[in-house]
């Protein structure tokens, strides 16, 4: 039998996104910061679940997000990351196995809940994210799977694992393994609060151990305490071998040492829900860059899925996304 291939491995925050419409009064009434992410707790999670409206639950976090995304495009993942034998995860199970995603994370048999993510979308499309950790505090070291590691081209990992101690400490040993087996290793900042709870840790984590960041404008100003984007990029050039920064409907900037490569954003009829676009980002540069592309090319598929994801509710791909690529004329 031929040795396991994979293109990307993500290890992150397992949990069901709960997506309901609302607006800016019911964001100021329950004291929520608009288009960010907060910490909630079992208790404040079911009031809150209580008082939004009519929603739609799937299957999300934003790591499993981007692995959907790479399967989508026809390429190969597997995702780490922790449930318990609920209901909800299950349906998570189901949904990642189902698309050809390699899961096989023992799910936890007591303690907390799987995590869920409460997304409120309000009329602009800006999505504000109560998010429940749940049984996701519970993964640890003894939850990484070394094998997958070894081999994927890419360990992506979610900034939002430096909450749980336990999770942190599994996501510093993921990092090892890969690096050891030669492989390179990604990191999403995920939200500004992350970057302000952990700042001094991301800066050592992208210096010394990070292959290839992704982060959005807020993200990477806030990681180096700049308001100055040109600042930020000045600053993070060097630190790791790619730096990929997102910046909505200005497209997103590449850099690495040597280079800075401009990437438009992609067309879309109308923004819905601007839920899930840095994860789906992530999926078409990582598909490209682990398949040979050049980084334009990257950042033009990353672009690419972005715009899938926008332009309806819900943060996983409706349509096949290798189609789409196709459609636009990027082959893969």
């Amino acid at each position: 039998m031929a040795a396991l291939e994979l293109d990307v491995v993500g290890i992150g925050n397992a949990m069901v996104d709960v997506l309901a419409r609302t607006d800016d009064g019911f964001l100021t009434a329950q004291g929520l910061v608009k288009g960010t992410t907060a910490l909630i707790d079992a208790a404040r999670a079911e009031s809150l679940y209580g008082q939004m409206g009519s929603g739609i639950e799937m299957s999300g976090g934003s790591v499993a997000n981007t692995i959907a995304g790479v399967a989508s495009l026809g390429g190969s993942g597997a995702y780490i990351g922790k449930v318990r034998d609920d209901q909800l995860g299950g349906v998570f199970a189901h949904d990642l196995r189902s698309i050809g995603v390699r899961f096989a994370t023992p799910a936890s048999t007591s303690g907390p809940a799987t995590a869920r993510c409460l997304i409120l979308v309000t009329p602009d499309a800006q999505r504000t994210m109560n998010t429940y950790l749940g049984a996701c505090v519970d993964l640890g070291p003894e939850d990484i799977d070394g094998s997958l590691l070894d081999a994927a081209q890419v360990t992506y990992l979610e900034g939002y694992l430096f909450d749980p101690p336990r999770a942190k400490a599994a996501f510093r040993g993921a990092a090892d393994i890969a690096h050891k087996a030669g492989r390179k290793v990604s990191l999403s900042l995920s939200d500004p609060f992350c970057v302000e709870r952990h700042r001094a840790d991301f800066r050592t984590l992208v210096h010394h151990h990070i292959d290839i960041l992704f982060a959005n404008e807020i993200e990477i100003c806030s990681l180096y305490e700049t308001k100055d984007f040109a600042a930020a990029v000045a600053a993070v050039r060097g630190e790791c071998d790619i730096a990929v920064l997102t910046r909505s409907a200005q497209g997103s900037v590449i850099i690495t040492p040597r280079e800075e490569v401009a990437v438009a954003a992609a067309s879309v009829a109308k923004v819905v829900d601007t839920t899930g676009a840095g994860d789906l980002y992530a999926s078409g540069f990582l598909f490209g860059l682990t398949h040979g592309m050049a980084l334009a090319a990257c950042g033009r598929l990353g672009s690419l899925c972005a715009a899938e994801i926008i332009g309806h509710f819900g943060a996983r791909p409706e349509t096949s996304l290798k189609e789409l690529a196709k459609k636009a004329g990027i082959p893969i």
